[in-house]
């Protein structure tokens, strides 16, 4: 599941897979086995049993033995880490109600009013140019500002953690990324307990559950590797699905929560994951046999192309899917992650009311790796337009003319996050130099 023949038509191992059964054996990366399951009902009885299928990574077998490279690039999504995703029973109880409770002030209102503005200062970095990549400049860019807005960053620790996360998730030298992560966190948290302010990190210090500096770290950690990766991959997918031609295009006037909903079936942003460690030896039948501690691994795009939902499929029954998983880990912000999406979207396309794929779509190329199902890239093509949202913005959020004309940049075309040194400012710097959020 790690190499380019995958990532091409990963469908066809699903298939292959359920052919034999409603689980089979795959290899996530080299020296790392595990069981995926592609069956929709075997995948639910999976995800809605924690007493049988922990998802505690300490008891992954492998790993324990040294029989698991320590460079393997499937740990920083696989190995242990003291948060919601990877505990059980009344330690898992206790980290998610914490940052339930947290994500559910974030109504919809406060979040579309958050993703406008960063739309508008990303789109007027390319949009006098007639073309971008959507993917790089738009889709990977706008969660990371957004987290920075949410978490309420200063000018500084934002600018770093948006490279640090970026470097994260192209896999630039994990160590030094992950320390400079850690150390970002842990001096917001620091500022948030000092200064308490209406932001996700204050909330969760306020928690009744009483976090601890580490667990407060390892909860933000888990929030924007949740909400991050996938958000970008449901931007970046949906918007193919609208620009795409033939059936079921934005030519045959499919809307922007049709493609949303499309993708979630269809090209599931993380198609496979949710590692679960079998209390016991399993036998999911036709002699598939997972060991206790073993990794198994859901296969959300598998279980959705499972043909007993074909009827839910062709109502497009949203409840159905398995894209935000099921049980007790189900994902939490679903609905802020929809509303998300749905903004970025409706924003770009509003703002450049002529956008075509740059490539033919058969040149488009899917990322290798077990996880996701995510783009390379998303060349766009589109007639100039003047680069005037973010003053617009402003003068409509009563900023005085002047201060609007002062503070609105002429577009970086090639505007880079800050660099090693800071001698450059970062995006979230920029950002707030504008809009003072």
């Amino acid at each position: 599941m790690h190499d380019a023949n995958f990532a091409a038509d990963p469908q066809a191992v699903y298939d292959q897979l359920r052919a034999q059964g409603p689980a089979g054996p795959v290899e996530l990366a080299p020296g790392v086995d595990a069981t995926l399951v592609v069956g929709y009902e075997t995948a639910l009885r999976v995800l809605q049993n924690p007493t049988s299928f922990p998802r505690d990574a300490r008891r992954w077998a492998a790993l324990n033995e040294g029989h698991v490279p320590m460079d393997s690039p499937v740990l920083p999504m696989m190995a242990y880490r003291p948060n919601a995703l990877f505990t059980d029973g009344a330690v898992h109880l206790r980290l998610r109600k914490a940052v339930t409770d947290s994500l559910a002030k974030l109504n919809i209102t406060r979040i579309r009013r958050d993703v406008e503005p960063i739309a508008d200062y990303l789109i007027d970095q390319f949009s006098e140019r007639g073309r971008a990549d959507l993917l790089a400049e738009y889709a990977k860019l706008l969660p990371l500002l957004l987290f920075n807005k949410l978490f309420g960053c200063p000018a500084d620790i934002g600018d770093t953690l948006t490279t640090a996360m970026s470097a994260m998730f192209d896999g630039k030298d994990p160590v030094r990324t992950k320390a400079q992560i850690d150390s970002c966190l842990m001096q917001l948290i620091a500022i948030k307990r000092r200064e308490p302010a209406d932001d996700v990190i204050s909330w969760l210090i306020q928690h009744p559950a009483g976090l601890t500096d580490e667990e407060l770290k390892d909860q933000l950690v888990m929030l924007m590797g949740a909400g991050i990766e996938p958000e970008r991959n449901l931007i970046g997918n949906a918007l193919l699905e609208l620009l795409a031609g033939g059936e079921g295009g934005r030519g045959a006037g499919m809307m922007v929560e049709e493609a949303v909903d499309h993708v979630l079936w269809h090209r599931t942003p993380i198609a496979n994951y949710a590692a679960h460690y079998p209390a016991q030896d399993t036998d999911f039948g036709n002699g598939v046999i997972a060991p206790a501690g073993s990794p198994v691994l859901i296969s959300f795009a598998g279980a959705n192309s499972d043909p007993a939902l074909a009827e839910a499929r062709h109502s497009a029954g949203r409840g159905a899917h398995l894209a935000w998983g099921a049980g007790s880990h189900a994902c939490p912000a679903k609905d802020p992650a929809q509303v998300i999406a749905v903004t970025a979207i409706e924003k770009v396309l509003n703002a450049l009311p002529d956008l075509v794929l740059g490539v033919h779509e058969e040149e488009l190329q899917w990322r290798p790796g077990p996880f996701h199902r995510a783009l390379v890239s998303l060349p766009v093509a589109f007639s100039p337009t003047p680069a005037t949202r973010m003053a617009a913005a402003l003068q409509s959020r009563g900023v005085p003319q002047q201060q609007s004309a002062h503070g609105t940049p002429q577009p970086q075309h090639t505007a880079q996050p800050a660099s090693e040194g800071g001698r450059r400012k970062g995006f979230w710097s920029s950002f707030l130099d504008i809009f003072r959020v």
